[in-house]
């Protein structure tokens, strides 16, 4: 593709229609506490309140607005805000208003509302009520022990070189005497549990309380359960499994890192209509046992024997009299909080696309799309019949299941069959990466219903949308996003299929700004960004995962620059300075640590093709841009003096950067692509070498024969270079490339996901060579912010996009693009087609925002305010 492909600003617009409407009254919609929806067990005791303003008019801005907050629904609906009344207050703030009225305590409940007022006379509506409830504010609020059943390990024996402890059930029988007017459970585990309450399933969650440094904090959930309970004769039990405390985690075949006896604590607080309270904790007066889920761990997979089952375990009645005592832990040192962000929850369901029969009696299921999750089975087997389900990403050329990239991971669920008509099944605490199920020992040929894929991931909400006239990359986007949903499990993984599944520092920067456009994951990397400063080192130093344990030490340059990178990317997608503010002196502690440091380690630009890009170029590159960004942090925190600090830390780095490996005309040592991509990416060139350097690397892409040869450290911003650099030509070759090493090559052929390697898989070399082969590894849909700036046109100008920039950068390579991005504020929206020379360009900007449009064709820009816009252009 030429330079002349790329359609240049023009001089003549035909019309430009600007879409107007009277609109209807502007109110407050998506009203979220803490960034969540009608949060329960929260313990901020000044949470945000945030809303977006609902208008079809144009311009619209929040001029002033009004909070009302009670202890009842009733006192709101009276518009009595008995623990704050804001009054109508001037401001335009809607993305984080701090709660201001009464202290709040454990428990209570919170009902809210807002109107929002656009201009001096306007008399608005009250948005649609919402709520929080408190959490356990205090240590002496939690009365209940620390449970389990230690016996039901000890019994275990070493099979396969495999230590696999069954579930723990564990019950509690308790009265009920009088009406309910509401019950809350506050649950957490050092394992994984699962509560049920009079035969039902406690929420929809899976794999809590969530994953963190078990020795520093541990979070617990909260759940509703007044309709669960009735009068007379209650159960409420529990599941309790090794999760990510003692099971396999990290390769190696290790488990046990955070201990061995997994604990569940669990507090039931029964308010009555007549305004008495009682509470039932976990106590040594529970029983408990194991049962028909003979093995459960989540990179192992689980073993079910139906034969063992306990009908209405959970159930009033049922004789537990067989049943032991629990073991009893009264204390634990450690922070109990309230989990933070969105759980894990099933996303989808999928039915395969085929079945073949590659050897007698084994069946290959391929369910169409390699994500993470499990599969739910559905038999009619004779009683003892054992039935194998194996998983993996990718099949072996004779049509068998390749597991070799596994490595350590089991990754097998075993189902044993009770014998008594269909029996469905599914595990409840592992999950696979996987896109190809091995059935085996299943009675006769099964049909596709025999399996069910069940999609999990942690339950941020979309986004973003991509569509365009190229049909491969519309593909790219969705394996992007997919493997986005696989990877984002608690926390960020690296990938979901092999025996390690940890949160690399340097994936989660490389990729965070497109998952920002992809899903809303303001309270998933909140999350993380507190497990990355629970594991940050004495001397400042950050680790290559977090949470840290089973892979701890430094994790050098690009990972550990993740505790600097990752909010402040934050910032600017949700203008989250609360953030900044939270982990600010983590950051210090790590700039203290990386300017006196003078050992250069680390990953390098790893899994990059050709010549290796200096550790130590990576390393002050880095170290100059991180500074660069603490400084501007400093400045948005008011920290004056920080922020001229680490400025001449910048200049510092930037200078050093430039003796040691810039040479005469602009070349950089190693002459490598990723070198010039961190100099112009970080600005650390001289005026005079930075065309130089961008002339540089576009001959290093024409010596690939248009090709890229960077790894995870220089395809991160090799797109953004090009673009800022004026060769956003050179960017539309490789996005469109779709030969060896591009992004298409995956995509033509077959992948669903994006892979580790550019070379996971060839045609004429098969497999890669190593088994770290994952095909659902996200750091390369890096790209995907690219897509949304640049094809799309969608940047943020002002941070959370308050104020917006739309700059669609057209090619003669497509027709048409669809893309938009739900912000903090509300949606953005560009469509643009390219009909010959006419392009008609449609655009959406949410109300409380204002935007820049460029518009093709037309030289100056257009400064508008909320509304729906169309421009139709023609170009010579």
């Amino acid at each position: 593709m030429s330079v002349s492909n790329i359609l240049k600003p023009y001089t003549r617009v035909l019309a430009a229609v600007l879409c107007l409407s009277a609109g209807r009254a502007t109110g407050a919609t998506d009203l979220r506490c803490e960034y969540m929806t009608n949060p329960l067990g929260i313990d901020a005791v000044h949470p945000r309140l945030s809303w977006k303003l609902d208008s079809s008019s144009t311009n619209v801005m929040q001029r002033a607005c009004h909070v009302l907050v009670a202890s009842t629904r009733e006192k709101l609906d009276a518009n009595e805000g008995d623990l704050w009344d804001s009054r109508r207050k001037i401001s335009r703030e809607e993305t984080g208003m701090v709660y201001a009225g009464r202290e709040l305590s454990s428990g209570m409940q919170c009902f809210w509302k807002v109107k929002v007022y656009t201009g001096a006379t306007d008399s608005p509506e009250w948005s649609a009520p919402a709520f929080w409830t408190m959490g356990l504010l205090q240590p002496e609020d939690w009365e209940a022990l620390w449970i389990g059943f230690d016996k039901g390990r000890r019994n275990v024996r070493v099979k396969d070189d495999l230590l696999l402890p069954p579930i723990r059930y564990l019950r509690k029988e308790f009265k009920i005497r009088q009406p309910v007017k509401r019950a809350t459970l506050y649950a957490t585990a050092l394992g994984l549990y699962g509560m049920q309450l009079n035969g039902e399933r406690v929420g929809n969650d899976y794999f809590t309380p969530g994953w963190t440094d078990y020795d520093k904090r541990i979070y617990y959930n909260t759940y509703d359960v007044t309709p669960m309970l009735k009068e007379g004769d209650n159960v409420i039990g529990a599941l309790l499994a090794d999760g990510w405390f003692s099971g396999y985690v990290g390769g190696k075949k290790r488990r046990d890192r955070y201990g061995e006896d997994t604990r569940l604590r669990a507090q039931l607080v029964v308010e009555y209509e007549d305004g008495k309270t009682e509470m039932l904790g976990t106590d040594k007066t529970w029983s408990a046992t194991t049962g028909p889920t003979i093995e459960a761990d989540l990179l192992m997979g689980e073993t079910y024997d139906a034969r063992l089952e306990m009908p209405g375990w959970d159930r009033a009645g049922f004789d537990a009299a067989a049943w032991g005592a629990v073991s009893v832990t009264s204390k634990i040192k450690v922070m109990l909080q309230a989990y933070p962000s969105v759980t894990v929850k099933r996303f989808q369901e999928l039915t395969p696309r085929s079945v073949t029969e590659p050897k007698a009696g084994v069946f290959i299921f391929d369910m169409g799309s390699n994500f993470a999750g499990f599969a739910r089975l559905k038999v009619m087997g004779g009683k003892g019949a054992k039935i194998t389900l194996r998983f993996g990403e990718r099949l072996n050329p004779d049509g068998t299941l390749f597991t070799t990239n596994l490595m350590g991971a089991r990754a097998t669920d075993t189902y044993i069959c009770k014998g008594d008509g269909v029996e469905i099944w599914e595990p409840r605490f592992t999950y696979h990466g996987f896109q190809y199920v091995e059935l085996t020992g299943y009675p006769g040929t099964p049909d596709k219903d025999a399996v069910t894929g069940v999609e999990l991931t942690s339950s941020t909400s979309v986004a973003g949308r991509f569509e365009c006239s190229n049909p491969m990359l519309n593909q790219l986007y969705k394996n992007i996003c997919q493997t986005q949903r696989a990877n984002f499990m608690d926390i960020p993984t690296d990938c979901p299929q092999r025996d390690e599944r940890l949160g690399w520092t340097g994936d989660a920067q490389a990729f965070i700004r497109a998952a920002c456009f992809n899903a809303d994951v303001q309270t998933f990397f909140r999350k993380w960004l507190v497990d990355l400063e629970d594991a940050q080192l004495a001397n400042g130093d950050l680790p290559r995962v977090a949470p840290s344990k089973p892979s701890g030490g430094s994790g050098g340059a690009a990972w550990a620059d993740a505790c600097v990178i990752c909010p402040w990317a934050l910032y600017e997608f949700y203008g989250d300075q609360a953030v900044l503010e939270r982990h600010y002196d983590s950051m210090v502690k790590f700039m203290d640590f990386r300017e006196k440091n003078k050992k250069f380690h680390g990953f390098g630009d790893w899994l990059h093709l050709g010549d290796p890009t200096s550790k130590e170029l990576i390393s002050i590159a880095y170290t100059a841009g991180s500074a660069q960004i603490l400084s501007q942090i400093a400045e948005v925190l008011g920290k004056k003096s920080d922020s001229i600090r680490y400025q001449k830390l910048y200049k510092t780095f930037r200078k050093a950067f430039n003796q040691k490996y810039v040479g005469r005309k602009g070349q950089i040592e190693g002459d490598t692509q990723t070198a010039y991509v961190l100099a112009l990416g970080f600005d650390l060139l001289d005026k005079k070498d930075t065309p130089l350097a961008a002339a540089h690397l576009i001959e290093k892409i024409e010596e690939a024969d248009g090709h890229l040869s960077t790894g995870f450290v220089g395809t991160r911003d090799l797109m953004n270079v090009l673009t800022k650099i004026g060769r956003t030509d050179v960017a539309y070759r490789l996005l469109l490339t779709d030969t060896f090493p591009s992004w298409l090559f995956p995509v033509k052929n077959g992948a669903t996901t994006i892979w580790e390697h550019w070379d996971g898989w060839t045609p004429e070399n098969g497999f890669h060579e190593s088994e770290w082969n994952s095909f659902s590894h996200y750091t390369y849909g890096a790209v995907g912010q690219w897509m949304f700036e640049n094809i799309g046109g969608i940047k943020s100008a002002e941070p959370g996009f308050k104020k917006i920039v739309i700059q669609p950068v057209m090619t003669q390579e497509l027709d048409w693009a669809k893309t938009s991005y739900d912000s903090i504020h509300g949606r953005i929206a560009v469509e643009w087609k390219l009909d010959g020379n006419k392009v008609t360009m449609d655009v959406e900007i949410p109300p409380n925002t204002t935007a820049t449009i460029h518009v093709p064709g037309k030289r100056q820009a257009v400064r508008v305010g909320s509304g729906n816009y169309t421009f139709d252009s023609v170009i010579k």
